[in-house]
């Protein structure tokens, strides 16, 4: 690509859109899975119960189910925008409410709510992720989806710090109305972009939405391959999924204070995520996909070992500026490698999804790729109170394995995915 394309491809309306995008649908999930847990934990809930919240994240991995209803009905505002906004107005209220409640008293009651936001949320990223596939020619797909979970990890520095340094100052419930209102620009981004324009039209019945979809991705080119991307969806983020679930509560077993979470943990992610945001698109362009999965994935497992010589330090009694250098260090290679590696596989399933299912196979891919935040992640309190903290780690690193091992056949070194379009 030239510079004259290269700076058309960074600098365009698309890219702006994939800030929102980005942003929009990683608030609500950083909440449930990083706000959430340090509030019950600061609220005396017990590891195993915390680790179970995991559960209310099922939405995620059955969004595919309620995803055709998306793709066949086209509500006054358009097919994308007027679901957008049916959606996001009711999950900003949700998320407001949590801390109208007590969990030593309100546990079950905040499990429901949490179960509602993950719906929301999941029907909110069923909706974004179709626009954003629609929006994106093929060859912006590693650029945008790069931009896109940037501005997915940046969201989580709402939850993740600025919430956590405001809650050592504020009641909990203003520190909740606060966090919601960070979802007013992805209502202003509904209300003033377009509509994509659609080469494929839409499904003309319920039924074709609901059963092409599925028929079309197993018969592209037999069960045997499906299966086998299937699975590969299924593993290539499992031992970070696992690593990452009990973030905030790991950091506070080791010693250091929530503002000190908020101030060093989250921020020394942020730089290094920018970057290697931004790295990875442009190196997708030059590499490819199939390769970036293989480069980026490789580094995102390195990244996991990090924490296991985090917990193999131990508790600190006195953290000092050492302690909290290490922490930096450890968040920073995590947010470069796994935002690589995060880029890279948006990017691989936003190619095998068929443009005029988008919302449908794109909701199933990312349903499966949900599957270790949600179910396998409710163990990992567990785990842990078996293990130990650094011997979890190193069992969340060997956990990745077999994803990058099933790139020797959905994603060969030497082929270009570019090359190959799905139509």
């Amino acid at each position: 690509m030239t510079q004259t394309n290269w700076k058309a491809a960074l600098l365009n309306k698309r890219m702006l859109i994939c800030i929102f995008t980005g942003f929009t649908s990683g608030l609500p999930l950083y909440i449930l899975i990083s706000l959430l847990p340090a509030w019950l934990r600061t609220e005396g809930v017990d590891l195993k119960s915390i680790g179970l919240f995991a559960l209310i994240g099922l939405p995620f991995t059955w969004k595919f189910v309620w995803a055709p209803i998306f793709d066949r009905f086209v509500p006054p505002l358009g097919r994308r925008r007027g679901w957008l906004l049916l959606i996001q107005v009711p999950l900003l209220a949700s998320l407001a409410l949590f801390g109208q409640f007590t969990p030593q008293m309100d546990l079950w009651t905040i499990a429901y709510l949490a179960a509602v936001v993950a719906f929301f949320s999941a029907s909110q990223d069923i909706v974004l992720d179709a626009y954003r596939r629609e929006l994106l020619p093929d060859i912006e797909l590693g650029l945008g989806n790069a931009i896109h979970v940037n501005a997915y990890k940046i969201a989580g520095l709402v939850p993740g710090a600025l919430s956590l340094i405001l809650a050592d100052h504020l009641p909990w419930d203003s520190v909740f109305i606060i966090t919601a209102l960070f979802m007013l620009p992805g209502l202003a981004m509904t209300l003033l972009v377009s509509e994509p324009q659609l080469a494929h039209g839409t499904p003309r019945t319920l039924k074709e939405a609901v059963v092409e979809p599925f028929h079309e991705f197993i018969t592209r080119n037999g069960w045997q391959s499906a299966l086998l991307v299937l699975s590969f969806i299924f593993l290539y983020k499992l031992g970070d999924s696992m690593a990452t679930a009990l973030a905030t509560p790991f950091y506070l077993d080791m010693g250091f204070s929530m503002t000190e979470i908020g101030l060093v943990a989250k921020n020394a992610g942020l730089w290094p995520s920018v970057v290697g945001g931004l790295l990875g698109g442009v190196w997708m362009i030059r590499l490819g996909i199939n390769r970036a999965l293989w480069l980026f994935g490789a580094l995102q497992m390195v990244a996991i070992l990090g924490f296991a010589w985090l917990a193999w330090l131990g508790p600190q009694t006195a953290v000092d500026v050492a302690h909290l250098t290490a922490l930096a260090i450890v968040i920073g290679i995590e947010a470069f490698g796994v935002g690589l590696g995060t880029a890279a596989f948006v990017a691989y399933i936003a190619h095998t999804t068929h443009p005029l299912y988008t919302a449908t196979q794109f909701a199933l891919f990312t349903s499966l790729a949900a599957v270790p935040r949600t179910v396998v992640n409710a163990s990992t309190g567990y785990m842990v109170e078996m293990l130990g903290w650094p011997l979890f780690f190193v069992v969340c690193f060997l956990l990745a394995v077999p994803g990058m091992l099933l790139l020797f056949k959905v994603a060969p070194w030497n082929e270009d995915m570019a090359q190959k379009p799905v139509a």
